[in-house]
């Protein structure tokens, strides 16, 4: 039997950019034979999906799946916005969304869970990869529950059922009215896919980024010339107006324009017959935070013409 040196695994990993225990199967199955491992990385889907692998992924689709107490949202990216209207890749982020809910929102336990006839989810990434020939990247996924109440869904501008750009999960503890939380809980989603808030409450703001705003804040008060007590106050003041933009319960109601959070799940608590806590919020955007690649177009026109 030839020997699989780590030499030889080096030099196919740089000719296809596999993975190395992927480089090492294929060198075995092809008993050392170089050219014979590249063909059969590249049958495999593995060679394809490696050297995509390192172009920018920030489109595709966000999805959510909610039923009654739990519910769990995911990321999947393409290249291009094409992709996400490819019926191929709906229904792998569909698949996909639905095992998500079953593993909890846990990234690492959906990659390898089951997708279908005993091949894994992140296998099944790799054959999506080859079919449709984009990088595509399972780039996160959480999952919220409670022991009672409900966790809500909601899609902003759904290209199809459960999926789109904006996907946002809200989690409510309480034993009250199933209906009086149904309806509290969509409206905000879609609260929170509109206003993007932070944090849950004012205790729920990092110190750090406390800090630094009110630094800021006082460093832009000072250049008024007031004196140090009036700062104090103005800095106050400031961070008030801070956390009604980006504390939820401090935010105003997106659906009515006038009334707090905080005002809007006592007036529900009446209405349920119990109290409300809002145990938590998801909101994915797609490609949020993604760096993308700036186009060249120029750059890119002269290069084909040199090809």
């Amino acid at each position: 039997m030839t020997e699989i040196t780590a030499s030889l695994v080096k030099e196919l990993r740089e000719k296809t950019g596999a993975g190395m225990m992927d480089c090492k199967k294929a060198l075995t199955e092809a008993e050392g034979d170089l050219e014979t491992a590249i063909d059969w990385l590249r049958k495999s889907g593995l060679a394809a999906a490696a050297k995509k692998a390192g172009r920018v992924a920030a489109e595709g689709l966000v999805a959510v799946n909610s039923v009654s107490q739990s519910g769990a949202v995911i990321e999947i990216n393409a290249e291009t916005d094409f992709v996400a209207r490819n019926s191929d890749f709906q229904d792998f982020v569909s698949r996909v969304g639905a095992i998500s809910l079953e593993k909890e929102g846990h990234l690492s336990a959906i990659l390898n869970a089951e997708f279908s006839n005993k091949i894994s989810v992140s296998d099944a990434l790799k054959n999506l990869i080859a079919t449709i020939g984009e990088n595509i990247n399972f780039r996160r996924a959480e999952g919220l529950s409670v022991k009672n109440g409900i966790v809500s869904s909601y899609v902003h501008n759904a290209i199809s059922a459960g999926m789109g750009r904006i996907a946002v999960l809200v989690a409510l503890e309480s034993e009250g009215d199933e209906e009086v939380l149904s309806n509290l809980g969509k409206q905000l989603a879609m609260h929170v896919a509109a206003a993007a808030p932070r944090w849950i409450s004012i205790e729920d703001v990092e110190e750090t980024e406390l800090e630094r705003e009110r630094a800021i804040l006082t460093e832009q008060a000072r250049e008024s010339g007031k004196p140090e007590e009036i700062i104090g106050k103005m800095v106050d003041g400031r961070l008030r107006k801070y956390f009604e933009e980006t504390v939820f319960l401090e935010q105003t109601f997106v659906i009515d324009g006038e009334t707090k959070i905080s005002k809007v799940l006592e007036g529900a608590e009446k209405e349920a017959g119990a109290t409300i806590s809002l145990e938590g919020f998801v909101r994915y955007v797609l490609g949020e935070g993604v760096e993308k690649e700036e186009d060249d177009f120029v750059a890119e026109v002269n290069a084909a013409a040199k090809g």
